[in-house]
This record gives C-alpha cells, structure tokens and sequence, in this order.
C-alpha cells in the first residue's frame, strides 16, 4: 500500500504517512518512493525511489525558500545538466545561483543576439545608424550560445559564468531543522549468564 506525501514536510506528518501505510521502522522499516510530481522541470530524472526523506525534505525547503526567478534559474541550471546527478548536488545547487547567468524569456538564438546587441548595453548600436537594422541577430545568437556552451530553456537562457562552485552540504550533515525521519534503533535483547 502506498499513499501520496508532500513535501516540505513535519516529522508528525511523516509519522502519520508511514503508519497508515504500515511502517513502523520494527517489523517493517524497508519502503521506496514509487513516484514523484514536481513542477520543477528536468528534476524528476535526478530524484530516485530509494532517496532520504531528510533530504527530500530538506532541498524541498531549500526550493519552496526561493524567489520565483530563482526557481526559474534553478530549473533552467538543472536543464543545463551541471551540479544535479544526485540529492546532494541539488541542495548545493540551490545554494550556488549565482554561478550560472540566467536570462529569463530568452529562448532561442534570435532574442540570444537581439538581448546582446540591443538591450544589454554592450553595444552602441546608435552609432552604427541604419547600418545596424541590418544585422544577423539569430546567427549572433547562436555564435554567443556556442562559445558559451549556454542552454535555451522554455523560460530562458542560462550558461556557467566561471564563479566557483561551493559544496556546503556535504551529503551526510544534513542540519537538525530539515530532519524528519529516523527508523529506531533496534533493540538488543540480552541475557544474562551465571
């Protein structure tokens, strides 16, 4: 038997999912997760049926503590496909947004070339005249995103900018305020010898 579960979650109610699907963590402690339903983009494929709850919960935290265009930009570094091959990379990659660029709406060469030459400021296109109408933006586009090895995704564009990568969350240690879940310990019978 199984049963849906959100999360962030509490430890009370994560108590409650597994009692009413039968795991008390003494004569059954073995479960996985047979599904999952997120509207972050490209996540799914890194989240596997044997994940920690505690971790679970504590990169669900992490995202639900995050402006909607840091989401945007968390999604689109996962469609890049740096820092997101387990649970551990994501919560750090939550952390470390501001080692990609992220242009949001930008979605393919074309607005790539037009956003660099006409809007980023990098340009003097005024001193070109007329001359500049004439302009190949998609091809400038598309020669930025190759250089840059940078991704379009359905929100916008996103490469690597260089920063360096900070790995907080060491995969083990996760902090007592994301913990929800603990099997108990087993208990030891002894007896005693005279």
């Amino acid at each position: 038997m199984g049963m849906w579960h959100d999360f962030p979650t509490t430890k009370e109610e994560i108590t409650q999912t597994f009692k009413a699907i039968g795991i008390d963590g003494i004569n059954y402690e073995e479960f996985f997760i047979t599904d999952y339903e997120t509207e972050i983009e490209g996540i799914y494929d890194y989240l596997s049926e044997y994940a920690s709850i505690n971790e679970l919960n504590y990169l669900a935290e992490k995202i639900q503590d995050m402006t909607r265009h840091d989401c945007e930009r968390f999604e689109s570094a996962i469609q890049l496909g740096e820092h997101c091959d387990s649970l551990k990379s994501l919560i750090n990659l939550t952390d470390n947004l501001d080692c990609f660029d992220y242009l949001d709406g930008v979605c393919d060469n074309y607005d790539l070339g037009y956003y660099w030459l006409e809007e980023s400021g990098c340009y003097d296109t005024k001193s070109m005249g007329f001359l500049h109408t004439y302009f190949d933006y998609e091809r400038f586009g598309r020669d930025i995103s190759l250089e840059e090895s940078g991704v379009f995704t359905h929100k916008g564009y996103i490469r690597s900018n260089g920063e360096s990568f900070n790995e907080e969350y060491d995969g083990v240690n996760i902090p007592d305020e994301y913990k929800v879940f603990s099997l108990p310990k087993a208990k030891v019978l002894t007896k005693k010898l005279y």
